[in-house]
């Protein structure tokens, strides 16, 4: 929580995309990517917790992260982050469901 606001992942800085322990987590104060993946998922999350990310640049930033969103269930999630003149938040641009902790996170 910022300020008493829902914060929400934008990015993670990872010195190795697997070691979660020296991650640092970029919080971003719009809410947009939780409540845009449960809408379209039709579901509510418990956890909404980013373990893992890659990244792809283009005309923005394409972020591809694994997401804790229960104790064994996971998502990918396929994020696009604008460039920073643009103005606007991230937007979920797809997502694949039934993942497992030890599924590679792969560009999709």
């Amino acid at each position: 929580m910022d300020e008493g606001k829902a914060v929400d992942v934008v990015c993670l800085d990872l010195s190795k995309a697997s070691d979660t322990n020296s991650c640092s987590i970029l919080l971003r104060k719009s809410g947009q990517v939780k409540p845009q993946f449960e809408s379209r998922a039709n579901t509510n999350c418990r956890e909404f917790k980013a373990i893992e990310y890659r990244i792809q640049v283009v005309a923005g930033t394409m972020y591809f992260i694994k997401v804790q969103v229960s104790d064994a269930n996971y998502v990918h999630l396929k994020v696009f982050q604008r460039l920073p003149y643009e103005n606007q938040g991230p937007s979920l641009a797809d997502f694949q469901t039934g993942k497992t902790r030890d599924d590679p996170l792969t560009y999709f």
